[in-house]
């Protein structure tokens, strides 16, 4: 019996896509357990390049069960959307089930995201505006509506009136926007529940059952530790736990069925939204990155922001890596970095009165935070065709030694290139 985590160990953005991908083609069961549509998994297949939002990443795979898992924000907007792309590029259609628990994110979380962004202005949290921060507030103050909410006409109205009630005095109050009747959706979420019913079932029971058959379950998490709102570089975080310890609860399946955690990290660093970014780079230096990484260069997969580049962060991946409790890693990009001479690396941070440290620190500590660098030789050539470990320059095989050697979780797949024939399996 096998349940695997597959997590991000950083600020998101590591290429998770692309290994839960891989990791999907020997999986009956991928399942999305937390996190909405304000975060994308880049794909690249036989049928082109995709950016999954909502859509579990096992859905070009006609022999996987795709799960949206009761710990989901459930926009069923972009769920339809995503789901119609595939069918007009000609992806087969995808075995998928949605958590009659899970929560619907309506639009006005997605209007009270931007509203409050830009009330914020300069103070601002780098929202993708996706609702997903007013989104977990209801739901945790129990305002919420589940997706089985949708079949009882009568209870969904009642739902509706109690969330609008707080909504459109702020509205009205600190908005300066006219209310919300609920009746202006009612029509709209019965036409949704419509189409969503064949979808709608208790995932819980369905995945319980297949973990007691032994059956292979891939839990697909989204962002990364540092953006844990527990953890991670709070306020700059996100709204649900990225955390493999809460993918038992987002998924509906008991902690200790969980027997592997892969956290993915990148051969460099980067970030889309706010924050403390102690190895940021600038300038000429971050495009030059940003313009060889990835595919299409290092752009959000949902906001086509550029995204913040930077070295190798030692102190921010080990910390990621002990937060998702990892039985291994997966090392993504690393066919990027052959255009340097010397590779800079961040192994500790200076803080204010000089202090050094090789510990993460909270946030406001790491405002001010400097990296301390090292440098290591590069490999000076096109790596993103090799197959075995054995065939790597000694200068990348002694690069994928010293990151392993200072998260200290052992490296058993390398991605060198974005499709998925470009992977080395070490172990």
């Amino acid at each position: 019996m096998t349940v695997t985590a597959i997590v991000g160990a950083n600020w998101g953005d590591e290429g998770k896509g692309k290994m839960i991908d891989v990791m999907a083609a020997k999986s009956s069961f991928v399942v999305r357990y937390q996190g909405g549509s304000n975060a994308g998994h880049t794909i690249i297949n036989n049928y082109g390049k995709f950016s999954l939002h909502l859509l579990p990443s096992g859905v070009f795979y006609p022999t996987v069960t795709n799960v949206i898992g009761p710990g989901t924000a459930l926009d069923i907007e972009v769920l339809r959307g995503e789901l119609h792309e595939l069918s007009q590029r000609g992806v087969p259609v995808p075995k998928l089930f949605i958590s009659e628990r899970a929560q619907i994110l309506l639009p006005v979380h997605r209007l009270f995201d931007q509203l409050e962004e830009e009330r914020l202005g300069t103070r601002g949290f780098g929202s993708t505006k996706r609702g997903i921060a007013p989104f977990y507030a209801d739901k945790y103050m129990k305002l919420g509506i589940q997706a089985a909410d949708l079949f009882d006409p009568a209870r969904l109205q009642e739902r509706l009136d109690q969330l609008l009630t707080t909504k459109n005095i702020l509205l009205k109050h600190l908005y300066g926007r006219m209310p919300i009747q609920s009746e202006e959706w009612l029509a709209q979420l019965l036409e949704q529940a419509e189409w969503l019913a064949p979808y709608v079932c208790d995932t819980t029971e369905l995945l319980q059952k297949a973990w007691a058959n032994g059956e292979q379950i891939l839990l697909e998490g989204q962002l990364g530790a540092l953006r844990d709102p527990d953890h991670g570089i709070y306020p700059f975080s996100t709204s649900s736990s990225t955390l493999a310890g809460f993918a038992s609860v987002g998924a509906g399946l008991p902690p200790y069925a969980i027997t592997k955690v892969v956290a993915v990290i990148k051969a460099y660093s980067s970030c889309v939204g706010a924050g403390p970014f102690v190895t940021e780079l600038q300038g000429d230096e971050a495009d030059d990155l940003r313009r060889r990484g990835g595919d299409a260069g290092e752009y959000g997969a949902t906001t086509g922001r550029p995204r913040r580049m930077g070295w190798f962060d030692a102190v921010a991946t080990r910390y990621g890596c002990k937060l998702q409790g990892a039985t291994e890693a997966a090392l993504t990009n690393l066919d990027v970095l052959g255009y340097l001479d010397e590779i800079p690396v961040c192994v500790g941070y200076r803080l204010d009165k000089g202090t050094i440290t090789d510990q993460f620190p909270v946030t406001g500590k790491l405002n001010t935070a400097k990296p301390v660098l090292e440098e290591l030789p590069g490999w000076k050539c096109d790596i993103s065709q090799i197959k075995r470990f054995a065939d790597l320059p000694e200068a990348a095989k002694k690069y994928i030694e010293f990151v392993e050697s200072r998260v200290g979780v052992q490296i058993s797949t390398i991605s060198v290139g974005p499709r998925r024939d470009q992977i080395i399996h070490v172990v």
